[in-house]
């Protein structure tokens, strides 16, 4: 069954690939990916420092760009946020959209292949980071805060919940409140993406934390499964 997810997993993420493409002039390619590393620089500022104290100025020197070059692709911080956003989380809610609509297993092999995808794309890259980042800073940028929950939060709620739904039609599962069972669903995966960005930084010897976070998150996942489960 593992090797039947795996495969499928390959077969997505290889859809991602993009095609080659004829070579171009250095000047060319580097003015066209510029707004890219300025994204990456500041998702890793954002990371590291936190939303408030980085600077834009950060930002430009951390790209190797001078400090007005920022400005010619973005109005403000605010505005690279929702950009570094909408590019890496977005974009992976609209594919993960697409893989839902597609997949013709059953519905707990979907949640195992969503999760474990999640993981690999977001959770264990500087990605996940901006998990942390929002529960930290929420309160001091409630717009953000806003922002994020629209295009982020709420879409993969909605994706779970048609999950769900589509494991009660198919007779898979049984579930008198799928909203509770979409959140309880998604825990797992805030609080490993939390922890590593924040205690998993300083506590390195955690005996009762031995279990690889990929590990733990299949094993709680599994464990809800079973309580979805119908019974014969």
């Amino acid at each position: 069954m593992r090797t039947k997810l795996m495969n499928q997993f390959s077969e997505m993420t290889n859809q991602d690939k993009p095609a080659s493409c004829c070579p171009v002039t250095r000047w060319r390619r580097r003015k066209e990916v510029r707004p890219a590393e300025i994204l990456d620089a500041a998702l890793a500022l954002f990371v590291e420092k936190g939303f408030k104290t980085t600077k834009m100025e950060d930002i430009a020197k951390a790209a190797g760009v001078t400090k007005g070059t920022p400005y010619l692709y973005f109005e403000n911080k605010e505005d690279i946020f929702k950009a570094v956003v909408r590019e890496n989380l977005v974009t992976r809610l609209a594919s993960f959209a697409e893989l839902v609509q597609q997949f013709e297993g059953s519905s707990a092999d979907l949640l195992r292949l969503m999760m474990r995808r999640w993981w690999i794309e977001v959770g264990e890259s500087p990605l996940g980071g901006i998990c942390k980042l929002m529960f930290a800073e929420a309160t001091n940028f409630p717009e953000l805060a806003r922002f994020y929950h629209d295009e982020v939060i709420e879409p993969s709620h909605q994706m779970l919940m048609h999950v769900l739904q589509r494991g009660m039609a198919r007779g898979e599962f049984q579930c008198s409140n799928p909203d509770a069972v979409a959140d309880t669903l998604t825990a797992p995966m805030l609080l490993t993406m939390t922890w590593r960005c924040s205690f998993g930084r300083v506590i390195t010897h955690a005996p009762h934390r031995a279990l690889p976070p990929l590990e733990y998150l299949e094993l709680s996942l599994d464990l809800m499964l079973n309580g979805l489960k119908t019974r014969s």
